[in-house]
């Protein structure tokens, strides 16, 4: 596996804070939410952000850990539901819920329709691959063998750079196979079914820890990307949230949750 300093070595310039800085944020009290429920919302496919325990079936991953971190300290509790990405973001600007995760990628289109906190986590896009794979070593190569398919979920990110950053542009490409799920693209490309999935650099270790053997990343990072909650436009709830989110940097918090998740849960695998 991939050391732990460089699969979260984008995200760590976000987290660096000097010590003064850290005490300052930890003396400034947070709002406190008079324990509010806030409906929070995920898809339960995107290991090891959000998936379903193996053995328990409960949902899992760091994006649980942190926000529930982030409601302890606002004195709010966490009514956790369930809903398909290709849903998720309008049924957050539409009241459903009061919060959205599932590595969900800000951006300037997405703003014009829900509320982003700030950002979590940043990570790359890279090119999973089976443990095995010879017949291409990066996107260039992979884009010139027409014999080669790609696996994604319409509308995110990962199908986005496969299209324009990987293939020709064309949405339509029949090279792109979609899934309903992150975790059934995947799947498709361990049977054999699709030759790659793009997808952020800590998911990609993520895969790579829980299944030894099986597969491997090839080829240079395809971009970066910041990840956020997404919430309605207006919502009350993006300034606490923000709060609680510095807090937990300043605080070296949210570095042990992405040492349990991206290290230390995989490697136990």
């Amino acid at each position: 596996m991939m050391p732990f300093a460089k699969i979260l070595a984008a995200a760590a310039a976000t987290l660096t804070l000097g010590l003064g800085s850290a005490q300052a944020l930890d003396m400034v009290p947070l709002p406190d939410l008079a324990g509010r429920s806030i409906v929070a919302v995920t898809e339960n496919a995107y290991v090891p952000l959000n998936f379903a325990d193996p053995t328990t079936g409960e949902g899992i991953g760091f994006e649980y850990d942190l926000f529930n971190e982030i409601a302890k300290r606002l004195n709010a509790k966490v009514d956790w539901q369930l809903s398909s990405w290709d849903v998720m973001i309008q049924a957050v600007r539409d009241g459903q819920f009061d919060v959205g995760m599932d590595g969900i990628t800000i951006n300037d289109e997405r703003k014009g329709q829900v509320d982003f906190s700030d950002s979590y986590l940043t990570s790359q896009q890279l090119m999973l691959v089976r443990a095995d794979e010879t017949r291409f070593t990066d996107a260039a190569s992979f884009g010139t063998d027409a014999d080669l398919l790609v696996g994604a979920q319409a509308g995110t990110t990962n199908f986005y750079v496969a299209v324009y950053d990987v293939l020709d542009g064309d949405e339509a490409n029949p090279r792109i196979k979609l899934f309903d799920t992150f975790g059934a693209s995947v799947q498709a490309l361990q049977s054999g079914d699709v030759d790659t999935v793009l997808m952020d650099q800590t998911s990609a270790n993520g895969y790579i820890g829980a299944n030894p053997g099986a597969f491997k990343v090839v080829g240079e990072p395809l971009g970066t990307e910041d990840f956020g909650f997404i919430l309605k436009q207006g919502s009350d709830l993006v300034a606490p949230i923000n709060a609680a989110l510095a807090q937990i940097k300043a605080d070296g918090t949210i570095e042990a949750l992405q040492q349990k998740w991206f290290y230390e849960y995989n490697s136990a695998q």
